[in-house]
């Protein structure tokens, strides 16, 4: 943890860092000592956190403080503006929040320094969904961009994927999910199962889709292939032919009036389906609790042909050195240490150590959001608003049973720029 003590001398971290600063002043006073790295080593460090404001938290920040006394200055961008500030300003953060599926487009720019896995205290406890690509040694589906295949560098400045594991991380995970359809069942009335249920006329004018190019597709790709119209190789990467059969059928469904919206926030999502706009939709597990939050039935349902997901991580650009670099490490090996895994898990997110995450949550929360048990008591978000009531079940069960459940992983394909030239086409039709 990150306030470890000294039993013997019921001395802390903190404890020490303080006395040694004081000590220092006190000799600067006295001329004792004519240079100034104590001086220095006394001054907080400021961390300057790139990311998507969804992975950014104030309480984070203000605990990392208070147990490292480290100052976390979040930058917040949308997702294709973090890859462009690592691609073309490195300088311009410490610590950046990316997602997996962009480092295709990022190590070959040479900006991110591989992570030493020897600093990292925790590494042996990240969840073998990321290290092995599978879950109690059973393999969970890979297509797409699996952090498995872009988990490791050959080397700390490597531009390229290593197949085997090695000491050098790309990224170290800060969240990941497997989403699906979110569906209001109080509108819809029967059961949905299937993801072709996304373009199923019964649903005309209440459908919306995500409109992220990259992950849309995917979730169309999902549609495509439950309806039995293809079968993809890998829906990551997708061959010409095959996006424009995708977005063929999408144009069509689109023109024929299925789609109420094409979402591209997160509030934008809990509105419409809030507000009964649509009642099936690409949705975010968060999404769908905020909207039960407000009292209206909604679902995060789990479909038989499984879960597209998706996985952020920390990563350091290839300038951060000297004590930046060290707090870095420190404030990782604190995210990892279990007080903000639990916060993150009490969000529907997952957090990458889940033993740590776990002795810093209740029994009955543990129960409720990682093993799928009914709740014993009322289900409460980090700031205290009940988000679930005492009996209430999680959408799709236990961890295992999720994640166990994955077919694809959002990605970024060879053919990348004409998949987004379609789908822009799509969206314009």
């Amino acid at each position: 943890m990150a306030d470890t003590k000294d039993t013997k001398r019921g001395l802390s971290r903190r404890t020490l860092l303080k006395t040694t600063a004081a000590t220092a002043g006190a000799l600067v006073g006295s001329r004792a000592i004519t240079g100034f790295p104590a001086i220095i080593a006394a001054e907080p460090v400021t961390l300057r956190y790139l990311g998507t404001a969804v992975n950014q938290s104030a309480d984070i920040a203000r605990k990392a403080k208070e147990d490292l006394g480290i100052i976390i200055e979040y930058v917040p961008v949308t997702t294709d503006e973090v890859t462009k500030r690592i691609v073309t300003q490195p300088n311009s953060f410490d610590l950046v929040d990316s997602e997996y599926f962009s480092l295709k487009k990022l190590l070959p720019s040479g900006n991110l320094q591989g992570m030493d896995a020897k600093r990292i205290k925790y590494v042996d406890q990240i969840s073998t969904v990321f290290t092995k690509g599978e879950l109690n040694g059973k393999t969970i589906g890979d297509q797409g961009t699996a952090p498995k295949k872009v988990f490791y560098l050959p080397e700390k400045n490597g531009k390229t994927f290593a197949a085997e594991p090695t000491e050098w991380i790309t990224l170290i995970p800060t969240t990941y999910n497997a989403d699906t359809l979110g569906i209001r069942p109080d509108l819809i009335g029967r059961p949905v199962e299937s993801w072709k249920e996304l373009l199923n006329p019964e649903f005309k004018g209440k459908a919306s889709i995500l409109n992220i190019p990259s992950i849309g597709i995917m979730d169309a790709a999902m549609v495509v292939e439950s309806a039995g119209l293809h079968t993809y190789a890998d829906k990551g990467n997708m061959t010409k032919e095959e996006i424009d059969l995708t977005m063929k059928v999408l144009t069509e469904a689109k023109q024929a009036g299925q789609f109420r919206a094409f979402w591209q926030d997160f509030n934008e999502s809990v509105n419409l389906m809030a507000s009964g706009e649509t009642v099936i939709q690409s949705m975010w597990s968060p999404a769908v609790t905020k909207v039960r939050s407000m009292g209206i039935a909604c679902t995060f349902q789990p479909l038989k042909e499984g879960y597209r997901a998706w996985a952020s991580g920390f990563g350091l650009p290839k300038t951060l050195k000297d004590r930046k670099l060290d707090a870095a490490y420190d404030f990782i090996n604190w995210f990892l240490s279990g007080w903000a895994g639990a916060y993150l898990n009490r969000q529907g997110y997952y957090s990458a150590v889940l033993d740590t995450a776990k002795a810093n949550m209740e029994p009955y929360e543990w129960a409720y959001w990682m093993e799928g048990k009914p709740a014993e008591k009322d289900i409460k978000a980090p700031d205290g608003t009940v988000m679930e009531k005492a009996g209430a079940v999680r959408d799709g069960g236990s961890y295992d049973q999720r994640m166990g459940s994955v077919a694809c992983w959002n990605a970024v394909m060879d053919e990348n720029d004409y998949m987004v030239r379609k789908w822009n086409a799509f969206i314009a039709a």
